[in-house]
């Protein structure tokens, strides 16, 4: 059984600092934005991970250190990005355990089941988020928030917007609040696909609602996501 002390020790000790340090900062740019959102789309969940580690990549087959282990645990959740039925990975934050299943010597490798809790955020319709504007067409608006990549504001969800073409189009309503590129806007989730291939969700957004549109937050000019 390895105890979350165990998996504090790795995070302090780690060989591999360019997998953890990517981990990390990753999952910081993603807390930092959704801090100003995310309502009910934070969960802790308990995550079940079968772990393969090839001899060739890890020396001798029966010298696997629980680190090795952890690390690579860490390469799959950066490679893997999300799952439809937990989100986006964004922490472990407790190991459980680490079990080996099998070991295939034909094939030099050694199967490991590891039991670990981790923070994920997963989006949900009708929940408030706040999304960075990243591309404007007639169409609609396309923003950035956090791991999620792509939520579209369609034009017919602006309500009241009228778009402005240009070198640099926006939309602006009556008031003159603006949406354009790298303006803040908080939307409602208006529904969410899961792309398997993509491993993302897509999400379709609103300003239909009240206290809905363009923001003024401190903190995102210097956000880099």
């Amino acid at each position: 059984m390895w105890t979350e002390n165990s998996f504090l020790e790795f995070y302090e000790t780690a060989r591999d600092k360019d997998i953890l340090i990517c981990f990390v900062v990753r999952v910081q740019e993603d807390l930092n934005f959704l801090e100003h959102g995310g309502g009910n789309m934070f969960r802790e969940d308990q995550m079940h991970w079968d772990v393969v580690v090839n001899a060739r990549d890890r020396g001798k087959i029966g010298k696997v250190t629980w680190r090795a282990i952890v690390t690579l645990l860490l390469e799959d959740l950066l490679l893997n990005k999300a799952s439809k039925d937990h989100g986006y990975f964004l922490a472990v934050t407790r190991l459980k355990s680490i079990r080996k299943m099998e070991v295939k010597e034909e094939l030099g490798c050694m199967l490991f089941h590891l039991v670990f809790h981790c923070r994920v955020f997963k989006p949900v319709a009708g929940e408030i988020l706040d999304g960075v504007v990243d591309k404007v067409c007639r169409y609609g608006a396309f923003l950035r928030c956090g791991p999620v990549r792509t939520a579209f504001l369609s034009a017919r969800k602006m309500g009241g917007y009228s778009f402005v073409a240009g070198a640099n189009p926006f939309f602006v309503n009556a008031d003159f609040s603006k949406i354009s590129i790298g303006v803040v806007v908080r939307f409602r989730v208006l529904a969410v696909r899961w792309k398997d291939v993509e491993r993302e969700f897509q999400v379709l957004a609103t300003l239909e609602g009240d206290f809905l549109g363009p923001v003024s937050l401190s903190g995102f000019d210097d956000l880099e996501l």
